[in-house]
C-alpha cells in the first residue's frame, strides 16, 4: 500500500515541529524557542481516523538563502514540497504575516500543490482572530490551531484527510506474493544479494556506495512460491541525510519497508553490527514488519567452525532486545546460503 505524503513547511519558529509532534501524539521532533532547530527532515507515519500518511517536518525556510545551513535547509524543504501530495504552510498568529510568509506562499502557488494554511499559536480568542490577516497570502482561509494547547488539532487532521488521495490497495494477485524489502546501509551488497538470488543481473551493482537510488521491485519464484524482492537504496544514519538525493533515498526506503511483509536487513560482516544498522532495524520494527538479519560478505572473514556462533553471541550481546531476530551468514559474491535466507523469510 502506498501512503500519501504530507509536508509541514514555514519560516523559522512558527511551531512546525510542535505541530508535527502534536499530530503524531508523541515527541519525535526537537522543539526549542530558538529558530532553526530543525535542519534535517523528520518524518514518521501518522494515523488518524483509520487512515495513515507520511508526515514530514522541515526546517525553517528562508527564501533566497545562498550559502551555509540556511541554503541546505531551504533546499530540503523545497524537495519535501516537490514530493508531497499535500503541503501544510504553518504561520504564526502572534506575529502576523511577514515578507518571508509571502515569499513562501508565492512559491507554493507556483508549485501548484494542494495547500492547507494553518495559523498556529491561536491560544486564545484574540490570537485566533488574528489569523484573518493571513488571508492576503492567497491560500484560502487559515485554519486556527494551537500546537502547545492542542486546540483545533482534530479539525486540522480531518481537513488533511479530506484533501489526501485515496490509499491504493494492492490487487489480489499482488497480495499472494510475499514481499521482501532488502534494506541496509550503503554498499553492504543488497543489489548483489538480489542478483545472486534470482540468477541474473536485474539490478545495477557497483562498488560505489549509493548506486541504487530508487526502490526496484523484482518478482521471482522459488520452490513453487511467489515472491517480490524490493531492492532499496542504502539507508544512511539520519543526521547525515543532508544532500537532496539522500532524502529521496531514505524516504523511498522507508516506503519500501511499509510496502513489504518481511525486511531482510543486510549487514557487512567486516564491519559488524553498527549503530546505523540498529536504526534501520528500528525502522522495520516500528512498521511491525518481520525481520531476517543477513550478515553479508561472510567470505571475507577468516573463520573456523566457531566463528558464526561467536558473531551471533556478539550481536545479541550488543543488542539484547533484538535477540529474537534470526541471523544467517551469507556471501552474495559466492552465493553461500543466499537461498537459505528465503527459508527464514
Amino acid at each position: 500500500m502506498s501512503y500519501p505524503l504530507v509536508a509541514i513547511i514555514g519560516r523559522p519558529n512558527v511551531g512546525k515541529s510542535s505541530l508535527f509532534n502534536r499530530f503524531l501524539h508523541k515527541r519525535l521532533a526537537i522543539v526549542d524557542d530558538k529558530p532553526g532547530i530543525t535542519r534535517d527532515r523528520n518524518y514518521s507515519l501518522c494515523e488518524w481516523a483509520g487512515r495513515e500518511f507520511f508526515l514530514i517536518d522541515t526546517g525553517g525556510m528562508l527564501p533566497g538563502s545562498k550559502t551555509g545551513i540556511e541554503k541546505m535547509v531551504l533546499e530540503q524543504a523545497e524537495i519535501a514540497i516537490e514530493q508531497a501530495d499535500l503541503v501544510i504552510l504553518v504561520v504564526d498568529c502572534m506575529t502576523g504575516p511577514d515578507s518571508t510568509d509571502r515569499k513562501i506562499a508565492a512559491t507554493l502557488m507556483k508549485a501548484d500543490k494542494k495547500v492547507v494554511l494553518m495559523a498556529n499559536k491561536a491560544d486564545n480568542q484574540h490570537y485566533e482572530n488574528e489569523r484573518y490577516q493571513f488571508e492576503k497570502l492567497g491560500l484560502g482561509e487559515p485554519l486556527p490551531v494551537s500546537a502547545t494547547a492542542g486546540l483545533g488539532i482534530g479539525e486540522a487532521l480531518d481537513c488533511i484527510l479530506g484533501l489526501l488521495p485515496e490509499e491504493k490497495k494492492p490487487a489480489d494477485t499482488e497480495t499472494r506474493d510475499i514481499r521482501i524489502a532488502v534494506i541496509g546501509r550503503p554498499n553492504v551488497g543488497k543489489s548483489s544479494f538480489i542478483n545472486r538470488l534470482i540468477g541474473e543481473e536485474r539490478v545495477i551493482v557497483s562498488a560505489i556506495p549509493g548506486t541504487t537510488r530508487d526502490a526496484v521491485d523484482t518478482p521471482f519464484e522459488l520452490n513453487g512460491k511467489k515472491y517480490t524482492l524490493i531492492d532499496t537504496a542504502g539507508l544512511k544514519h539520519r543526521p547525515k541525510v543532508m544532500e537532496d538525493i539522500d532524502f529521496y533515498i531514505t524516504l523511498r526506503t522507508l516506503r519500501a519497508i511499509e510496502n513489504c511483509h518481511i525486511a531482510v536487513v543486510l549487514v557487512d560482516a567486516s564491519a559488524g553490527l553498527v549503530v546505523q544498522d540498529l536504526k534501520i532495524i528500528e525502522d522495520a520494527l516500528e512498521a511491525n514488519r518481520g525481520i531476517v538479519l543477513a550478515v553479508n560478505k561472510w567470505d571475507l572473514i577468516e573463520k573456523d567452525e566457531k566463528t558464526a556462533s561467536y558473531f551471533t553471541a556478539q550481536i545479541k550481546a550488543y543488542a539484547q532486545t533484538l535477540a529474537f531476530i534470526p541471523i544467517i551468514y551469507i556471501s552474495s559474491l559466492s552465493g553461500q546460503r543466499v537461498t537459505k535466507t528465503i527459508s527464514l523469510v
